[in-house]
């Protein structure tokens, strides 16, 4: 399924005084670490944490900070999954991709072109793809684009992306094709796992579509092509994902995103991340100036997420709990605050959420009050235990 492309302009460069704020930021001797599709999926999914906002526009090694802080991360694949995954890519991809070809049905397309994308630099790299795209649109055969690069402007900052692959139809039509390890067994595989590619593929159906906006005859299709083992071999075996849902929250939430500028505006003078010479706590300090918006989804998308939740549990922030819960919390943003109007010594009574924490308050002490107890004393009971 195709859909017309939304027009749009390419990327923006950062102005001069901008990059080297960033450069500040990011320290003099550290290269930026790139932005992929798999982070912008989790900045898209939490818009509002703007520490992560800033530490990816100024190209910050997130795990490595995290690891300086004290709390390293768990995130990232393993150095086998990563072999495991460039071993079934090449797999996919030999002979001229012909085996994505026959996953795409178009084994009988005949020759296939396979355009040169070598350039200098993402930059040239995505004007290369760019061009590449525009001469297979309307040939009249089948392009296969191995690890195009694709521009994308994320708060203000331009992302570069590159994609497994991408096929051009005859057409005129593209189509994303994200290939992953994980297993397809009996046609079906894990929805966690699906539901994370289909993300990303969406960040690159998003890039495309400001490429292909320039492009006369030139559709995006929404539904990807998700290439895995079959069951339990090497052998690839496809499905095609409809991602329309992941894009429209996905172009919503990364328009949602405070511009990496005015976040970097608000900071102190002088303040940095550079990792050289710099203690914990210097850097525990500096990370502080920046709101973040922890969540427990983090733990499997941020490698601050660690950090960032033993900050939020120090504060007793809700937030620790879950979305659905604070959601649920109303103005009550502490457990302290929680607990207190549970007991009935704060919050309004007419507030609903007040009034639901009194109610289950009651029942909790209701149930755990021994037989033959009066309930006063089961309530007090039940209060002491919950306190400690």
């Amino acid at each position: 399924m195709s859909e017309s492309p939304e027009s749009a302009p390419p990327p923006k460069a950062p102005t001069t005084a901008l990059r080297q704020r960033l450069a500040e930021l990011r320290g003099p001797s550290a290269q930026p670490h790139p932005l992929d599709a798999r982070a912008l999926a989790a900045l898209a999914a939490n818009p509002g944490c703007r520490r992560r906002a800033l530490l990816d526009g100024a190209g910050v090694d997130k795990s490595a900070l995290a690891a300086a802080l004290g709390s390293p991360s768990g995130y990232g694949q393993s150095q086998f999954a990563f072999m495991r995954g460039n071993a079934f890519e090449a797999r996919v991809k030999a002979d001229g991709g012909r085996e994505l070809l026959r996953l795409l049905g178009l084994q009988e397309a005949g020759e296939v072109r396979l355009p040169e994308l070598g350039a200098s630099g993402p930059e040239g790299r995505a004007a290369r793809t760019a061009l590449a795209l525009r001469e297979a649109t309307g040939a009249g055969a089948v392009s296969l684009l191995d690890h195009p690069m694709l521009a994308l402007e994320v708060a203000g900052s331009p992302a570069y992306l590159e994609p497994d692959a991408v096929v051009v139809h005859p057409d005129g039509r593209w189509t994303v094709v994200e290939i992953k390890s994980f297993p397809m067994i009996d046609a079906s595989a894990d929805a966690a796992k699906v539901g994370a590619a289909a993300r990303q593929a969406a960040v690159y159906v998003l890039a495309l579509e400001r490429v292909a906006g320039a492009v006369p005859g030139a559709s995006v299709a929404h539904r990807v092509l998700l290439v895995c083992p079959k069951d339990f071999t090497n052998l690839p075996t496809a499905s095609a994902v409809d991602v329309r849902k992941q894009l429209s929250v996905t172009r919503r939430q990364l328009a949602r995103l405070t511009r990496v500028e005015d976040i970097a505006a608000a900071l102190p003078e002088g303040l940095t991340f550079d990792l050289d010479g710099r203690s914990a706590e210097q850097l525990c300090e500096a990370v502080e100036q920046v709101p973040h918006a922890y969540a427990p989804e983090c733990l499997a998308a941020c490698e601050l997420a660690f950090h960032c939740r033993d900050r939020a549990r120090l504060a007793g922030a809700v937030e620790a709990l879950g979305r659905s819960v604070r959601g649920e919390l109303g103005g009550l943003s502490t457990v302290g605050e929680v607990l207190a109007a549970a007991r009935g010594e704060a919050g309004e009574p007419d507030d609903p959420a007040v009034a639901a924490l009194r109610r289950a308050a009651a029942l909790r002490s209701e149930a755990l009050a021994p037989a033959g107890v009066p309930a006063a004393r089961g309530a007090r009971e039940a209060e002491g235990a919950a306190c400690r």
